[in-house]
């Protein structure tokens, strides 16, 4: 019987190879208004909300700039972009072997709810997921990935004996311990966990099979 009914996701690095679609729009957003980054567009930018990543890039705080920035992103990313997001390998099987399986499946995510929910019928994963919660699903919107876990398990009254978080970053696995749930990172994305990051409670799976077995056993 497995070892938890259920398996909260994260999505960008876990789930999705989004990388080239939002590495795409960002460059378009900062293009079109003749901006330069502040620091160079790549892999590593990729996990915290927008907001955020919008300020680092930018080197500012301003709300003027970082509304400008935020709608060319958007209306990159929300059109054309998003259309560049695929799947890891492997991660087609996994959801529907769990699903077979009786588990429960949801996503907790940085990633805006819109695009969020155009990607899963992108990708037709609609029907995988009990449960799609994002920081704007709500307003006023959550603060951090720790409060939206800990929405979502109080709003379906999930077990924490029955649950476990999966993510590719820090922030996942300290947004899981401070709900008190188990934490599994992936390690095949382009998240920052690394082995000295690894907390000794956390547990790392390199392949969409070995996280399968890890579910299922």
């Amino acid at each position: 019987m497995p070892c938890y009914q259920h398996v909260i996701f994260d999505l960008d690095g876990t789930l999705i190879d989004s990388a080239p679609a939002i590495l795409s729009s960002f460059r378009d957003a900062f293009a079109t208004l003749g901006i330069t980054p502040e620091l160079t567009i790549e892999d590593g930018i990729i996990g915290p909300p927008l907001t955020e990543t919008l300020e680092l890039l930018s080197g500012s705080t301003d709300p003027a700039l970082i509304a400008r920035l935020s709608e060319q992103f958007k209306a990159s990313y929300d059109t054309s972009g998003l259309l560049q997001t695929a799947a890891y390998d492997g991660i087609d099987e996994l959801l529907a072997r769990l699903k077979e399986a009786g588990l429960s499946l949801s996503i907790a995510t940085n990633k805006r709810i819109h695009p969020t929910r155009l990607i899963l019928d992108h990708l037709g994963w609609g029907r995988y997921f009990d449960a799609i919660y994002a920081l704007d699903l709500f307003q006023p919107r959550l603060a951090n990935k720790a409060a939206m876990i800990g929405r979502l398990l109080a709003d379906r009254k999930i077990p924490l004996a029955a649950a476990v978080y999966i993510g590719d970053r820090t922030e996942d696995g300290e947004s899981a311990d401070a709900n008190q749930l188990p934490f599994i990172a992936t390690t095949w994305g382009y998240g920052s966990v690394t082995a000295e990051e690894m907390a000794p409670h956390w547990r790392a799976v390199d392949t969409p099979a070995a996280l399968m077995r890890t579910l299922l056993s």
